[in-house]
């Protein structure tokens, strides 16, 4: 279920399911049932990639780009990095589109802060992190020995040349 935030900061459930907070198809399903119960029935349209992201959608983009800016991370960052770096994963725990990835991650973030003591360091918090949340979810882990090689070298294989 989907949740929404009061102007009070409280909790409500919204009348339509939020497309950040469950995957496409659920949140279609739902919809159709939605539009079904109103109208008796709702045709079936395919989904244009100009159309928001779903929360997989979202989720697949997010991790990317988290983990190809941790790739990228200095080997050896100055104390301002560092102390950057840590805001920007405070703030962005806070402005996750959806409401409940972002309350979870503001909690793991408490228990595991960023490790930002260089980019191999970070780059593995970050595979950790993921793969705490790859757990929640019932998906595979990944294995945090290769990370450099999946988002900064390209696999050894050379398939990414």
């Amino acid at each position: 279920m989907a949740f929404n935030f009061s102007n009070t900061g409280e909790e409500t459930n919204p009348a339509k399911p939020c497309r950040t907070c469950t995957d496409f198809k659920t949140w279609a399903k739902q919809t159709r049932q939605t539009l079904s119960d109103k109208a008796g029935s709702a045709p079936s349209k395919p989904r244009s990639p100009e159309c928001p992201l779903d929360k997989d959608e979202l989720g697949n983009k997010t991790w990317g780009f988290l983990h190809t800016m941790a790739a990228y991370y200095p080997d050896n960052p100055t104390t301002q990095q560092k102390q950057d770096m840590k805001l920007f994963f405070n703030i962005f725990s806070q402005f996750y589109p959806c409401s409940i990835c972002s309350k979870d991650f503001q909690e793991d973030l408490k228990v595991h802060p960023p490790n930002v003591e260089n980019q191999k360091t970070f780059s593995r918090w970050l595979c950790d992190m993921h793969n705490n949340v790859n757990v929640k979810l019932g998906k595979p882990t990944f294995d945090c020995s290769r990370v450099n090689e999946r988002w900064k070298d390209g696999w050894l294989d050379g398939s990414c040349d």
